[in-house]
């Protein structure tokens, strides 16, 4: 039986999911709460974007549970769940000649919005895509495709609801320049003023830790930590992940304000922070 504050959020429940017999996504547990940026790091093949997918519902679970808003993901229908839910892929393919105004405004297709202009726009000026609106969309970088797939997700979830909403970004900056990096970030913590639950698999580790509520650290398809930034990004627990040396310095309130990866021959002891 779930608690109230349980059928306003994303839960998921000893999810497993098996290729060949193997665990991509090995008993994971979690919740995204309303109102939250929770970031998934971890190396290559830690099973951070098959999380990401399992959740969204692209890729079914072959065991444990995943609820939206107190109800399981299976029994959405899936035009509803396209309501409270967005997905931005880490890769989009468009085989058409789209204008990049009319790539955003595929976003509008699963809210079945009539005269959703104003919306599409306003978010476009907020992705700093609308001075490049009337572009084909094959015609971008891969930093702007990125920001136009992010305007077109973004519209799915913008509009007010009396029902928290979800938003899972798969490597949204890996593309971009630094400040648009900070932009799309500062975006999606931004989100959490409209009760969703952002949830954004990252690679930068100073990114993450500058910007989630809390951090999920994955290491062959299993959470190592999970929690607040300031315990889960500490260097023993980076080291142990990534098999590397990484330098944490701490501000004065008690944040990761900067994280470096060493070279290989600096030993541990030279730099753990008490």
């Amino acid at each position: 039986m779930l608690n109230k504050s349980e059928r306003s959020m994303l839960i998921a429940r000893n999810i497993q999911y098996l290729v060949q017999g193997r665990a991509i996504v090995n008993k994971v547990s979690l919740q995204l709460n309303p109102g939250e940026l929770t970031a998934i790091v971890g190396p290559n093949g830690a099973g951070k974007s098959s999380l990401l997918k399992v959740l969204a519902g692209d890729y079914k679970a072959q065991a444990g549970e995943i609820i939206y808003n107190g109800k399981a993901i299976e029994n959405h229908r899936p035009k509803d769940l396209a309501k409270i839910r967005a997905v931005m892929p880490q890769h989009s393919q468009l085989t058409f000649p789209f204008k990049v105004k009319e790539v955003v405004e595929l976003g509008l297709l699963s809210l079945g919005m009539a005269g959703g202009e104003q919306l599409v726009k306003e978010v476009m000026i907020e992705t700093q895509t609308w001075g490049f609106r009337d572009r084909l969309y094959g015609a971008l970088s891969g930093g702007e495709k990125q920001r136009v797939q992010l305007a077109r997700v973004l519209v799915q979830v913008w509009a007010g609801s009396d029902q928290p909403k979800f938003l899972l970004l798969d490597e949204p900056t890996s593309s971009m320049d630094i400040a648009h990096q900070h932009q799309v970030l500062h975006i999606a913590s931004q989100l959490k003023r409209k009760k969703i639950a952002v949830l954004a698999v990252l690679h930068d580790l100073n990114m993450a830790a500058a910007y989630a509520d809390q951090v999920i650290l994955l290491k062959e398809g299993k959470v190592y930590q999970q929690g607040a930034v300031a315990e889960v990004m500490a260097s023993q627990h980076l080291e142990h992940v990534f098999e590397h040396p990484i330098l944490v310095r701490n501000g004065y309130d008690g944040m990761p304000h900067f994280i470096q990866s060493l070279p290989v021959h600096h030993q541990s002891h030279t730099f753990k922070i008490a």
